[in-house]
């Protein structure tokens, strides 16, 4: 198992862009009420915590170290991935 990598100074401005976009796209994800519960609640949960992250980032971090999770990106498309066939396959039902 590698470590995750410890970084020092100010986040990079790609990683950051990455984390909102991600978390925008899961929240709006979770807004269809043609998905399951479950998938809306995985959605709404990542999401936030996408953004959440993105703005303690942006924010509030100044000095120290912090962790770039770059697992934290397979979630998000993984759920992207299962949200959008799932509603494809809906709506294909539904014709």
């Amino acid at each position: 198992m590698t470590p995750v990598p410890h970084i020092d100074g100010p986040p990079p401005l790609w990683y950051l862009a990455l984390l909102l976009v991600s978390g925008i796209v899961l929240l709006a994800l979770a807004i269809p009420r043609s998905l399951d519960w479950w998938w809306r609640s995985a959605n709404a949960a990542c999401g936030s915590l996408c953004v959440g992250y993105w703005i303690y980032l942006a924010f509030f971090f100044h000095t120290g170290t912090y962790l770039i999770l770059l697992n934290l990106f397979v979630l998000p498309a993984m759920l992207v991935v299962i949200s959008v066939s799932a509603l494809r396959g809906k709506r294909s039902r539904n014709r």
